[in-house]
């Protein structure tokens, strides 16, 4: 993440300088990619060989957005994105598919709200609290009956405007004047809430994306998202039902316990707020951090860390395509 850094190769360990010093050296090995922020230097030599040992190398820029991905040769199986083609050619597929992607993301969301009513020491603010976490119970009744891809995406959409407008009351009253989400903003986020969000939303979509190229699905032909060219569209449906899991909750954790501040948030011209260097620096190692929790998969019913769950899930998703299982079902928190 440092500016100017330099990232290279030496006797089969990746070594990081600074103005020509080293300030860190890892076995190759021990990677599973390399993501690097903003203006950072990677040898020739480096990306051949991340190439050739199938490693990813994810370029963004210094606030998070995605830039570039550069990787070795396709070894996805064709018989199964012959099978995902074909499911996303089939209109009642497409539709079940992209259901279960909503249904993962209003329980999860609505998991966020019951906890954040139960644990309010604010009765004026559960009151609200419970009623949001109920109208996301009434949405995943009507996606559940949803008969269109359309219907379905106005539900997710409505639903989600409803959450978020929630989600202010789970932040403790003393952090409110810093960090309020005056509704979901991006492309440029318009305050610190959203700037946060923002990044762990763009850290979570290459944890996605790189989870469904390993099992060989095409992360670009996606069943609840649009297929635009350019967009990953299967990355974004899987990464919603991680949204409030991962992203939404380490925010709110980050913020309440005063872990990230004012002054670790930039304004630019326009309006624009971003997460500052040393606010990017808390977040990506709270990230990690986050990820090497381990949790209870319910229906595999197998302890795992939380880092490897969009693999799990990536799995669960090609065998659904596949029709080796009857439905794809999404992660649900408790």
């Amino acid at each position: 993440m440092t500016p100017q850094s330099y990232v290279h190769l030496e006797n089969g360990t990746v070594r990081i300088d600074v103005e020509r010093e080293k300030r860190l050296q890892v076995p190759l090995h021990h990677l599973a990619g390399l993501v690097t922020f903003g203006n950072v230097m990677i040898s020739p030599a480096l990306m051949h060989r991340l190439g050739d040992e199938g490693k990813s190398l994810v370029l963004l820029d210094e606030h998070g957005r995605f830039k570039a991905r550069l990787e070795g040769p396709v070894s996805g199986n064709i018989l199964l994105r012959q099978a995902q083609h074909r499911a996303a050619n089939d209109s009642k597929a497409t539709l079940e598919l992209a259901r279960a992607c909503v249904a993962g993301k209003l329980k999860n969301s609505r998991t966020i709200l019951q906890r954040g009513a139960r644990e309010s020491a604010d009765p004026d603010e559960a009151a609200p609290l419970t009623r949001a976490a109920d109208n996301l119970a009434a949405s995943l009744r009507a996606a559940a009956g949803a008969t269109s891809l359309d219907e379905l995406r106005g539900i997710e959409g409505e639903a989600a405007r409803g959450y978020f407008a929630a989600l202010n009351l789970v932040v403790k009253p003393q952090a409110r004047q810093t960090f309020t989400l005056n509704g979901r903003t991006r492309r440029p986020p318009l305050d610190r809430f959203n700037a946060l969000l923002s990044f762990l939303y763009a850290l979570l979509m290459n944890d996605c994306r790189s989870a469904l190229e390993s099992v060989g699905l095409d992360p670009q032909l996606g069943y609840l998202h649009a297929v635009r060219p350019g967009r990953a569209a299967l990355a974004l449906d899987l990464q919603e039902e991680f949204r409030a899991f991962l992203a939404d909750r380490l925010a709110l954790t980050l913020i309440n316990r005063g872990q990230l501040n004012a002054d670790d948030f930039e304004t630019r011209e326009g309006g624009a707020v971003l997460l500052g260097d040393r606010g990017r620096r808390l977040v990506v190692a709270a990230w990690q951090e986050r990820k090497k929790e381990e949790v209870t998969h319910p229906l595999l019913d197998a302890k795992m860390p939380i880092g490897l769950l969009p693999l799990v899930q990536a799995r669960l998703l090609a065998r659904a395509i596949r029709g080796d299982m009857p439905g794809y079902l999404p992660y649900l928190t408790k």
